[in-house]
């Protein structure tokens, strides 16, 4: 199995950036296709961002096209979310996941099989 842990969430004012990272654990993480999700309060889990195994393939939700890039370094079993020109409304928590089942990775959460346990993203305005 796979263990995810999230870092580099906190606080940062509106325009700012951030730089998430996901250590995974293992030896087989270039197989896993990585997503990036979030998750303000009483709001539904969302689609943030997905890269394929290589990192050759990558996917933005609408909201953050042009703001954030989605990467990994399969040698140190990492993946990152570079966010820049942050906004209040992208205020979550952060998380990230792995899927073996979809190459390319998922807009749906159902396709990731693992799960990190989140890092809090607040954006002042």
């Amino acid at each position: 199995q796979v263990q995810l842990t999230e870092s580099g969430g906190g606080l940062v004012q509106a325009g700012g950036s951030l730089r998430l990272s996901c250590a995974a654990s293992g030896r087989t993480f270039s197989n896993y296709a990585m997503g990036w999700f979030r998750q303000a309060p009483g709001k539904e889990r969302e689609f943030v961002a997905a890269i394929s195994g290589s990192g050759g393939s990558t996917k933005y939700a609408d909201s953050v096209t042009g703001r954030f890039t989605i990467s990994r370094d399969n040698a140190k079993n990492t993946a990152y979310l570079q966010m820049n020109s942050l906004k209040p409304e992208d205020t979550a928590v952060f998380y990230c996941a792995a899927s073996s089942s979809i190459p390319s990775g998922s807009r749906y959460a159902k396709w990731y099989n693992y799960w990190g346990q989140g890092t809090q993203v607040t954006v002042s305005p």
